[in-house]
């Protein structure tokens, strides 16, 4: 009896999933069991796009992906956050070469060398060959970082460059012109006396301990970062840059730490905006992408200048900083097509103008400038204007095409840890000369693991 009664159980228990699995597909009437944005992508070429944008970028990129999506029948992109740059990179090595891996991926500037010698992604030279694409109509000071040898491997996308970002109140509180600001190292240390004179509760000066601002400083005074042309003629096999260039920087942020002039923030850029929006510090220098924030949330007026320079050399302009987007290879035929005219609608004056004004990052394509929407924003931001003065005059040369080489993430931490020893009170010798024995041992690591 109880193995009969278990029997007429299980035969219930079955029935009853079988009439759940049918009525968990039941077609409701008018929409043939799909909704119609299923339906709709079911047909469309899926592109996955990996991508690092937060806050406001994300809210930027989502718009304009949403855009693409409804503006065409053939092709659905779904963006997906990843984290941080090294974050994604990370993610992508891990699924490289399977079918987890994306179509794209947005990837930060100094992981050129890395992703290239990756043997995962397809140069988008193929597509721009393939295409007869124009890539001189870009940005030369943005695509020039990104042609190797004549050769594209990525699509330039959210570029930006350092400013100097400054206190007018604070200026005219202390009887500075706010409308100059100070344009070379000795300018910013004077002024930075002035302010502390006017205003014992605010610093002069900000200098987040970043790799990347180091670079810029550099690249102002036409200082090579590493040997080989930045490592665009050939593999580098030591640090590009004098002494005397070198230690500019640490000598003139010294002397700031020993007026009591210099505000230490340490490597954190978020403490520093913040100092500088509370009225702690007058000048500091940071992504001219995060021009839009810092200037609607300042509850005074901001100026924005050129990086500065030591006197006694010329300024030569900035690096691009930010990222691109790689396509990624083992993807089917019509993937990688699909991808590429998502990548090339990106590229249009109307996108990069809603990209420029929504985010604070360069438009890669300059017809964008001529978009009604910058010009108003620039009207009423004049300051934006600025940021893309200082990028359009610079100069071209190998010091601000910027370097290439694998073990640049590894070569930002070295001159961070430099710069904080200073912050700190710490010998300039002694952080100089350190950072550059690590800086080459780096570099013949990189070098040995490629067995060169």
């Amino acid at each position: 009896m109880k193995k009969l009664l278990a029997f007429l159980t299980l035969g219930l228990l079955l029935f009853l999933a079988a009439c759940s699995s049918e009525g968990g597909s039941a077609k409701e009437p008018g929409n043939n069991g799909d909704t119609s944005d299923s339906a709709e992508n079911a047909e469309k070429q899926e592109v996955t796009f990996w991508h690092s944008m937060g806050g406001a970028g994300q809210e930027a990129l989502n718009k304009i992906v949403e855009e693409y999506n409804t503006s065409q029948d053939g092709i659905q992109v779904n963006a997906e956050y990843q984290g941080t740059y090294d974050e994604s990179l990370t993610k992508f090595n891990a699924v490289a070469g399977s079918d987890s891996a994306p179509s794209v991926i947005q990837t930060f500037e100094i992981g050129t060398m890395s992703m290239i010698n990756s043997g995962q992604i397809t140069p988008i030279q193929e597509f721009v060959d393939a295409d007869s694409y124009d890539m001189s109509g870009l940005e030369e000071n943005i695509t020039n970082y990104y042609s190797l040898d004549g050769k594209f491997y990525s699509m330039p996308f959210n570029s930006s460059t350092p400013v100097m970002y400054y206190n007018k109140d604070a200026f005219k509180a202390a009887g500075l012109d706010p409308e100059t600001p100070p344009a070379t190292y000795e300018e910013v240390e004077e002024a930075s006396k002035k302010i502390v004179e006017s205003n014992p509760e605010m610093k002069g000066f900000a200098l987040q301990a970043y790799g990347w601002l180091w670079e810029q400083l550099l690249a102002n005074q036409g200082a090579l970062l590493l040997n080989n042309d930045n490592g665009r003629t050939d593999t580098p096999t030591e640090i590009g840059w004098t002494e005397e260039e070198g230690k500019s920087i640490l000598e003139w942020v010294k002397r700031m730490v020993d007026d009591e002039t210099f505000a230490n923030y340490g490597t954190n850029g978020d403490n520093m905006m913040a100092g500088f929006l509370a009225g702690d510090v007058s000048m500091f220098l940071q992504s001219s992408a995060s021009s839009r924030d810092v200037i609607d949330n300042a509850p005074f007026e901001v100026g924005i200048a050129y990086l500065p320079h030591p006197e006694d050399k010329e300024r030569q302009g900035v690096v691009i900083g930010g990222a691109s987007l790689w396509m990624i290879d083992g993807k089917s035929e019509e993937e990688q097509k699909a991808a590429w005219e998502f990548m090339k609608y990106l590229q249009t004056p109307e996108i990069q103008a809603e990209w420029h004004v929504g985010t604070g990052y360069f438009a890669i394509n300059p017809g964008a400038y001529e978009e009604q929407v910058v010009k108003d924003a620039h009207a009423e931001k004049p300051q934006l204007q600025v940021t893309v003065d200082q990028l359009q005059d610079t100069k071209a040369s190998y010091a601000t095409q910027g370097a290439l080489m694998d073990m640049l993430p590894e070569g930002r931490k070295i001159m961070e840890t430099a710069l904080e020893k200073i912050y700190n009170g710490g010998d300039v010798d002694e952080a100089y000369n350190t950072a550059v024995e690590q800086f080459n041992v780096a570099i013949e690591q990189a070098n040995a693991a490629r067995g060169e």
